[in-house]
C-alpha cells in the first residue's frame, strides 16, 4: 500500500520504554489493522527504532522513526514528539541518556514516596517484572511501577494505580527538573526531525499550549489522541489551523496491562498519510 493512500498511527510505545509489545510486534499489528504507516515514539529512547524499521521493510509498511521527550513547563509535565529523527545521531543519543537518568531519579523518588505511604515496593521488584532481555537504552517509567503495584495487590488496575498513587497530584507523584519543551523542539530539529507537541488536551491549560506553539514553533500539534474528546479534537484542530501547524494523531498505544489497554489500541486514532508526507517535507525544508 502506498503510504500516501492510507491511514497512519503516529504515536505508539514498545518494550523499549513502557509499552508491552516489541517494536516488531507494533509493526505487525499496524499492518494487520490495515495501516500504511506507524510511528515508534518511545519515552526518552530510540532503542526500538532499528528493529521496527527492519520489520517495516520486511512487511511493506512504513515505519516513522520517532521519540517522545519528557519536558516540563509551569510545573506541568509536557511531552514532545519527534518524527523522522536520525535515531543514530550521537548528540541525540547522549541527550536521551541524560533524560533517562532524570527519569531514574524520579522513579526512585516515587518508590520512596510509596514506602512512606506504607506500600512496601522496591525498585528491584519493579525491575524484576521486566523482560530479562531488555536492551541498552530502554527506559523505565510509571506504568512499570503501576504494574508492580497491581501485582502486589495495592491497586486494581494500572489506571487505579495512577489515580491513587502515580498521577500528577497523587500522593506518590514525584516532580523532577526537566528540560523545557522549547529545548526539546531544538533537540529534535538538530537531530534532523520534525517536532510536534503531544496530546495538548492532557495538560488542562490551553493558554500554556498556545504559548508553547508561539514560542517554540513546532512543526505540528497532536490533535487526535486516545484521551482527547471530540470537543478536544475540534478545538485543537482549529488551533493547529490557526498556527498553520501539521495536524497529527495517534493511539498512544502501550499495550495491555492487567487486562486493560493503556490509552488505546493501535489504529484507534489516525491521520491521513498526507500528514506523514508533510512532516517529511517540513524536516527537509526547515
Amino acid at each position: 500500500m502506498n503510504v500516501l493512500q492510507g491511514k497512519c498511527d503516529l504515536h505508539t510505545h514498545t518494550t523499549a520504554s513502557d509499552g508491552m509489545n516489541s517494536p516488531s510486534d507494533n509493526v505487525r499489528m499496524a499492518k494487520q489493522k490495515g495501516l500504511s504507516a506507524v510511528a515508534i515514539t518511545d519515552h526518552d529512547t530510540v532503542a526500538g527504532v532499528s528493529e521496527a524499521l527492519q520489520a517495516g521493510e520486511a512487511s511493506g509498511i512504513t515505519v516513522v522513526p520517532g521519540v517522545e521527550i519528557s519536558t516540563s513547563a509551569e510545573g506541568i509535565d509536557i511531552h514532545v514528539l519527534g518524527y523522522f529523527i536520525d535515531h543514530e545521531d550521537p548528540v541525540l543519543l547522549r541527550r536521551l541518556q541524560e533524560l533517562r537518568a532524570v527519569r531514574e531519579r524520579r522513579n526512585e523518588r516515587i518508590i520512596s514516596n510509596l514506602q512512606k505511604l506504607g506500600v512496601p515496593l522496591t525498585m528491584e521488584e519493579v525491575l524484576g517484572r521486566l523482560s530479562p532481555d531488555r536492551r541498552e537504552g530502554e527506559s523505565v517509567g510509571r506504568p512499570h511501577i503501576a504494574d508492580a503495584l497491581v501485582a502486589k495487590g495495592f491497586a486494581d488496575s494500572v489506571r487505579d494505580a495512577f489515580d491513587n498513587y502515580l498521577a500528577e497530584g497523587a500522593p506518590a507523584y514525584a516532580r523532577v527538573n526537566r528540560i523545557s519543551p522549547q529545548e526539546a523542539f531544538v533537540w529534535i530539529r538538530e537531530a534532523g526531525g520534525a517536532p510536534v507537541l503531544a496530546h495538548p488536551g492532557i495538560y488542562g491549560n490551553d493558554l500554556l499550549v498556545r504559548s508553547l506553539l508561539v514560542n517554540g514553533q513546532p512543526a505540528g500539534l497532536e490533535v487526535y489522541h486516545s484521551d482527547h474528546s471530540a470537543e478536544d479534537e475540534q478545538r485543537y484542530r482549529e488551533m493547529a489551523e490557526c498556527f498553520k501547524l501539521i495536524v497529527t494523531g495517534g493511539s498512544d498505544y502501550h499495550g495491555m496491562r492487567q487486562g486493560a489497554v493503556f490509552h488505546g489500541e493501535i489504529g484507534n486514532r489516525t491521520v491521513d498519510a498526507a500528514a506523514v508526507k508533510r512532516l517529511k517535507e517540513w524536516r527537509d525544508g526547515r
